[in-house]
This record gives structure tokens, sequence and C-alpha cells, in this order.
């Protein structure tokens, strides 16, 4: 019988165990130095993710913004499209950053005392400085040093200049977007390393300050999945209360998907069964084949949520007070990263160690949030699924082909 290896989630769960355990004995022992050697570990795997954060971030925001050129074509409702999913983005970046203020789920995490000799200054907001910053003396130089915010001056210039040239700059999009598959592909390398990383971080941690870190993670699910709850039953609620949508109709039809979604902590696994329960719930097919495959690229509306909330969270774990204008320019710079990276796997771990490098937050935190991050991916993958069913049926709506649900929900099928 050939032998399977257990699948990433479960490896990361393991690692988390056995550095749970691992730290416990070192603490209970006393050899809390052997516990924070096997940080290591965890700072080898930050290194080979800060590795990828630039030429990713580079060759998907660069492909992305030549492929929105295509909206010119669907006209009206590409329009229409384009100004929902910057909407709906910005209300879950902002949420993440409202419930993340309110409730301070990273103090729980207390994670500045693991390195007491370590003085982190708090990061104020400084207008000159910010604005002074946008622009680059040399790409490269902040190339090297994963600065996201002139990166993306650079690359939006840079595809503008592309798409101006015409069919000779079709050859560097194609280039660019082989670029990006690529690095798709590293990432996926770097990941298979991240149980082992999980392992040393979980161990260094625990070692250090007992188990009794753990219940920081109590805090950061309830206030996470909270939020998620909010943006759902208030948010999408209230859009689809003005638009003259039935929600509560809609989640019935898309009930199916959306426990797939959870289940699997794939919302690309559940878009099959979406098309299908949107099609019966009387969206326009030409609506759902433009609109849905375009949310899934460009609307996920749970991951989008979490970058903004975990970056803080780890900002409030080191004790790092940010300013309300740093928190906006953080907010800005999320709104166009993310229409890149989404749908990307594994894109809001790539994204958060851009920020936290861009805002000087410590990265280590962020092997500590890996532990958890398929139970905020199971959250996140079903708030992604109710977004786009939302989006594709207020764009049928507001194209007036929004018609009856199907009473038979097992008589139509639909195919892209």
């Amino acid at each position: 019988m050939k032998f399977k290896a257990p699948s990433l989630v479960l490896q990361i769960f393991m690692g988390m165990l056995l550095g749970i355990v691992t730290g416990y004995l070192c603490f209970l022992t006393n050899t809390q130095n052997i516990a924070t050697k096997l940080e290591l570990l965890s700072d080898i795997f930050l290194r080979l993710i800060k590795m990828v954060i630039t030429p990713l971030v580079f060759s998907l925001l660069l492909v992305g913004i030549a492929k929105a050129g295509d909206f010119k074509v669907v006209g009206r409702i590409g329009l229409k499209t384009i100004l929902y999913f910057t909407f709906a983005a910005l209300i879950a970046l902002s949420l993440g950053l409202l419930i993340v203020n309110l409730f301070q789920p990273g103090v729980a995490l207390d994670l500045h005392r693991t390195s007491p000799a370590i003085n982190i200054p708090p990061k104020l907001f400084n207008s000159k400085d910010f604005i002074g910053n946008i622009f680059p003396e040399s790409i490269v130089e902040e190339m090297a040093k994963n600065h996201i915010l002139p990166i993306i001056v650079f690359v939006l210039f840079f595809a503008l200049a592309t798409a101006s040239i015409g069919k000779k700059g079709e050859v560097v999009i194609q280039f660019f977007d082989s670029v990006g598959h690529i690095m798709l592909k590293v990432t996926q390398y770097v990941m298979k390393f991240a149980p082992i990383a999980v392992f040393g971080a979980m161990a260094a941690t625990v070692g250090t300050r007992g188990v009794g870190v753990l219940t920081g993670y109590v805090q950061l699910l309830a206030c996470f999945y909270g939020g998620l709850l909010f943006f759902i039953f208030v948010v999408l609620f209230g859009i689809c209360f003005f638009m003259r949508i039935r929600f509560f109709r809609l989640l019935s039809f898309i009930k199916e998907p959306m426990l797939i979604a959870f289940s699997t902590s794939s919302s690309e696994a559940a878009m099959p069964k979406v098309i299908e329960s949107l099609e019966r719930f009387g969206c326009g097919n030409r609506i759902i084949s433009f609109v849905l495959p375009l949310g899934y690229s460009f609307n996920l509306d749970g991951s989008i949520m979490y970058m903004t909330f975990a970056t803080m969270a780890l900002a409030q774990a080191y004790a790092m007070p940010l300013s309300l204008g740093t928190q906006i320019s953080m907010l800005l710079m999320l709104m166009v990263t993310s229409k890149g990276m989404a749908g990307v796997p594994r894109a809001a771990l790539i994204v958060i160690a851009g920020m936290l490098d861009t805002f000087h937050i410590p990265s280590e935190g962020l092997t500590l949030l890996i532990a958890v991050d398929w139970i905020f991916d199971m959250g996140r993958a079903t708030t992604n699924v109710v977004g786009n069913a939302v989006a594709t049926a207020v764009i049928s709506k507001w194209e007036g082909a929004l018609q009856e649900p199907q009473k038979d929900q097992n008589s139509i099928h639909i195919k892209l």
C-alpha cells in the first residue's frame, strides 16, 4: 500500500502540538535556553517568506493591473463590478481595523516579553516621511528592503507604460505572468517548511513563558470570528436590504457551498456549487460568468479583513501603538496589494509579512499565527463564498437580471 503524506494543515497542527509539549517540558525543567535555540527554525522560515515578497507582489500586481484593462470591453457591468469590489474591500479592511482596535486581541499574546532586551519604539505617523517614502529613488534598493509602498508606485507606472505600447508590452506581461506562477510554486515549496517553523516558534514561546500564552489564541479567534459574523449578518445583510435582495433566501441557496468552504478551508473548492446555487437563485448567466470568477480573484472579503486584523494584532502583541494616520496608510496599501494577491494560496501570509516589514513590526509573531491559520482559514473561506454570492446578486439586481428563485433546486446545472 502506497503511503500518503498527511496534509499541510495536519502537519502544521502536529508541529504545533509537538512544539507545545517540547516547550512545556523545557519550561518545567528550567531549560529555557534549549527552547530559545529552537526559535532558529522559525527565523529561517521567516527569511524564506521575506525572500518571495518582492518578486511575488511585483509580478502579480503588474499582471493584475494589466488585466484590469479588459474591463473596458464589458463596459457598464465591468465598471459596476469594480466599484462594488472596491467598496466591499474598503469595508472589510476598515472593519478589521475597527475590531482589532476596539477589543485589542493582540495584547493577550504579549510577545514583547519574549525578548525583553529589545526596545521597540512606537511607530508614529509622519506625513512628510510617508509622502517622501512613497516615491522611490532606486527601485532596486526598495525591492531589496521589501518596501511595499514604493514598489506599488513603481508597478503602477510600469504597468501603465507597458499597456500603452500595445503588442510590444504583451511580451512583458506574459513574462511577468510566468514569473508570478514560478513564485507561486516557490511559495508552495517554502510552505512545506511551515510545520517545522511552527514547532520551533511554539517550543520557544511556551518554553520561555509557559502554556498561559495559549489563551491569547482564544481571544484572537473569538474577535476575528465575531468580526466575520458582523460582516456577513450586518454589512452584507445591509447591502442586500438596500438593494432589495432577500439575503436569508440567498443564504439558504448557498448553504451547501458555505459548508464545503468551511470544512475544506477553501472557497475555491466551493466555486462550482456557488455557480449552480446562484443560477437557481435567479442571477443571470452572463453576470455569474463575469462577476464570480473576478470575485474569486479580487473580492475575497474574509481574507482581506484578516490582513488588517492580523497585522494590527501583531503590533499590539509587541506593544507597538500605531497612530491613526499610520493605520490609514496601511489600509490604503492593502487596498492595492490585496487586489493583486487575493485568490493566491497563502497570499494573506505574504501580504502580512510585507506589512510587518514596512511598519517595522517584528515578524517573529507571524509564525505563531500560522499555527492556527487553518482555523482562521475556515472562517475566511466561508465569508469569501458569501461575499462573492452577494456581489453577484447585487450586480444582477443592478443590471435588472435577477429573476425569481427556482423552486426545483436540482433541475438546473450551469457550466462556464
